[in-house]
């Protein structure tokens, strides 16, 4: 088995205190989970509980991943999961893949370094909160965990399958109870089955065995749903994981061919299940009832309701991409540690030749030697896979080799899956997963990846179109920005913007500053309402409309830049806040147009900021019928006086009091404002972000008074 450097070897104590630690917290299962020395990966070490191929799909979570677990680990704290519902509401993609009802506790495991995480697994009957003393006793049985860690004579590695740790320690066999209790079930006219908690069948009587239409000895040893083809459908697993996962008891009802339907009924614990079948008893045409619908076909082999539930997950993380840089991140961070890849490549077509959009675990002069070659090279199938559609795996460097004798040898990895990404038989790019050691894929597996890679097309066809709209968008803001802000005698000035967090298209804030003389100036900033390109296009038309009427009365500037918009016939409305400065005189006159209030700084030996108190007129584009009017506030600048000019993106917050905010910014400046303008104005837009979510562009403007 291969390994990576960072699986417990000869752990029994590691063992043993993970075992000792769900029987102390009560838990119906737990699990070890280390850190990859070689990737942001944790791989799952020890399960106890639950069978090891029931948890497959989270054998490898990636550290990045939006999930309780790899949050334990990120913020060093313990995670604790009351309910599933509060799993959909708070982790909704991991949701997507655990449908179950059970809690969830993540505890870090730190020491002389950070190992990883212990997760322990409660039924459904468990409260919704812990106890102080619960998470006491899982802090500390984190605690214990880790010292056996830290004690273990052998390395710590992670291992690619992770070890089953008994539940309980075994007992002696009680011979003559077991024959008596063996003889008792065999005479029930009731088929019983007992599973472990792996799902093999270690008993079953007569009556089950001619229930499933096996003799007793095929069926000892064995899953059911892989020895009886007629239970060979997802169903029948996901409902006896459902068991495992809750440990309450499941009832459902399948069909045995030709007609025969049974009642199957599940009762779980932690050493495993009993299995109950019997026919469905005949109705009365006054009581019948609808059949259940019949089974559809067998999925394909590695298909599994675990697969199933991973892609469902994957599914959910990929519908919450917008950027191409999203999917690429959720193919590194997700899809590949679920599949137990060690790299990936995702390229596209561009001009006839192949263009890398992202890679993870790559050599970057491996990756600069592939980005930019012709479609059809030699040194990687890619371009071949892109241009036709079709998948390939390659399981080892020979079969590699065999079809593209080069590509080997410039991959340095030892197995590939090629994966096209189409869109309704469009080539949007190939996804490739490559392997450090050889490995063969199942058919079951082939069509699993082949599935992933339709939902990767469709999300990274999304994303492409969404960045072409965004880059668009942005140049257009760009360029209708001032590149440089004019030099001005006595006037120090500070300005920045910053666009909308992740998800927001581009929008309209701006601001300007116009020299009108060696001792005047002209200050604007504003806010084209919504996000789009047509509100960037609108932004450059005001401040055309502000330049050509500069130097006027601020009043006069707001009613004529306003008949512009009005002209131009526009949905939009734009917040505006013009200002009129005479340094000379150290006078400034102000009008606003539904903009927020600017704020005043003066310095001295107790230093103030207050809110220059500005009435403000309607909003630009808005026909009253008449003329708008905007009210002219004045005011004095002592010298050394900062003005700060902002966006509503600076202040505003869901649930927030837009006063406060504004109030929390006046203080900030009143404690710093001491600090050189550039320096100033990143730490405003620094103080801000970790107030809210940033969903609105910031546009900053800073006046000072030399």
């Amino acid at each position: 088995m291969n390994s990576q450097e960072g699986e417990v070897r000869d752990g029994s104590s590691l063992e043993e205190t993970l075992s000792a630690t769900v029987r102390r917290t009560g838990a119906s299962a737990g699990g070890v989970y280390l850190l990859s020395p070689s990737e942001p990966v944790l791989g799952l070490s020890l399960v106890c509980g639950v069978p090891v191929m029931a948890v497959a799909p989270w054998w490898r979570v990636a550290v990045s991943a939006a999930g309780p677990l790899s949050e334990a680990v990120r913020d060093d704290r313990l995670v604790w999961v009351g309910r599933q519902e509060d799993l959909a509401r708070l982790y909704p993609n991991a949701a997507a893949g655990l449908p179950y009802q059970f809690a969830l506790a993540f505890a870090p495991l730190d020491g002389v370094r950070r190992w990883g995480a212990l997760a322990l697994v409660w039924p459904a009957s468990h409260p919704p909160s812990l106890t102080r003393r619960e998470r006491g006793h899982i802090l500390s049985s984190a605690q214990r965990v880790t010292q056996a860690l830290e004690e273990s004579p052998a390395p710590t590695i992670v291992p690619d399958q992770p070890r089953a740790v008994p539940l309980h320690p075994p007992v002696p066999d009680t011979v003559q109870a077991g024959v008596a209790a063996a003889d008792l079930v065999q005479r029930l006219p009731i088929g019983t089955l007992g599973l472990d908690l792996e799902g093999r069948v270690t008993y079953v009587n007569e009556a089950a065995a001619r229930l499933l239409g096996l003799r007793p000895e095929r069926l000892l040893g064995t899953v059911p749903w892989q020895t009886v083809p007629w239970l060979d459908t997802p169903v029948h697993e996901d409902h006896y994981r459902t068991a495992v996962f809750s440990r309450e008891s499941v009832a459902y009802t399948a069909l045995r061919p030709p007609g025969t339907w049974l009642d199957i009924r599940l009762y779980p614990d932690d050493s495993g299940i009993s299995a109950l079948l019997q026919p469905r008893r005949e109705t009365s045409p006054e009581d019948t009832v609808p059949s259940p619908p019949a089974p559809g076909p067998a999925a394909p082999e590695g298909a599994g309701t675990g697969r199933i539930h991973q892609l469902i997950h994957l599914a959910a993380a990929l519908s919450q991409t917008v950027t191409v840089a999203d999917v690429i991140h959720v193919v590194g961070d997700q899809i590949v540690p679920a599949f137990n890849a060690q790299s990936m490549v995702v390229s596209a077509a561009d001009a006839g030749r192949l263009k890398i959009t992202g890679h993870r675990g790559y050599d970057p002069r491996t990756i600069a030697r592939l980005d930019g070659l012709p479609l059809d090279t030699d040194l990687t199938p890619a371009g071949r896979i892109l241009q036709s559609g079709v998948p390939a795996f390659f399981a080892d460097r020979g079969e590699m080799t065999r079809a593209h004798p080069r590509a080997a040898l410039v991959s340095g990895k030892h197995a590939w899956a090629f994966l096209p990404l189409v869109v309704s038989d469009r080539r949007v790019g190939c996804c490739v997963l490559s392997y450090d050691h050889p490995r063969t894929f199942s058919a079951g597996e082939r069509a699993v990846l082949v599935s992933l890679g339709g939902l990767v097309a469709q999300a990274m066809d999304r994303a492409r179109l969404y960045d072409a709209k965004h880059d668009l968008a942005h140049g257009l803001q760009q360029t209708l920005l001032p590149v440089a802000l004019p030099s001005v005698p006595r006037l120090g000035v500070a300005a920045r913007y910053l666009p909308a967090a992740h998800g927001m298209d581009i929008g309209g804030d701006f601001y300007d500053l116009i020299r009108l003389g060696d001792t005047s100036a002209a200050a604007v900033i504003g806010d084209v309402q919504g996000h789009s390109i047509n509100a960037a296009a609108l932004m450059g038309q005001v401040r055309t409309a502000v330049h050509a009427t500069a130097g006027a009365q601020p009043d006069e500037v707001l009613t004529r830049t306003n008949r512009v918009l009005l002209d131009l016939e526009t949905d939009l409305f734009v917040s505006c806040l013009y200002l009129h400065l005479d340094l000379a005189e150290r006078r400034l006159c102000l009008a606003s147009a539904g903009h927020p209030p600017p704020l005043l700084r003066t310095s001295g030996p107790e230093p103030r900021t207050r809110v220059i108190d500005v009435e403000p007129g309607p909003l630009l584009g808005i026909d009253t019928g008449i003329d708008a009017t905007y009210p002219v506030t004045t005011t004095t600048l002592p010298a050394g006086s900062l003005l700060a000019l902002y966006t509503d993106g600076l202040v505003e917050a869901p649930g927030a009091d837009i006063t406060e905010s504004i109030a929390t910014v006046a203080d900030y400046l009143t404690t710093t404002g001491e600090r050189p303008l550039d320096e100033l104005a990143d730490a405003l837009i620094h103080q801000a972000l970790p107030a809210h979510t940033h969903l609105d562009d910031i546009a900053l403007l800073l006046l000072r008074l030399r």
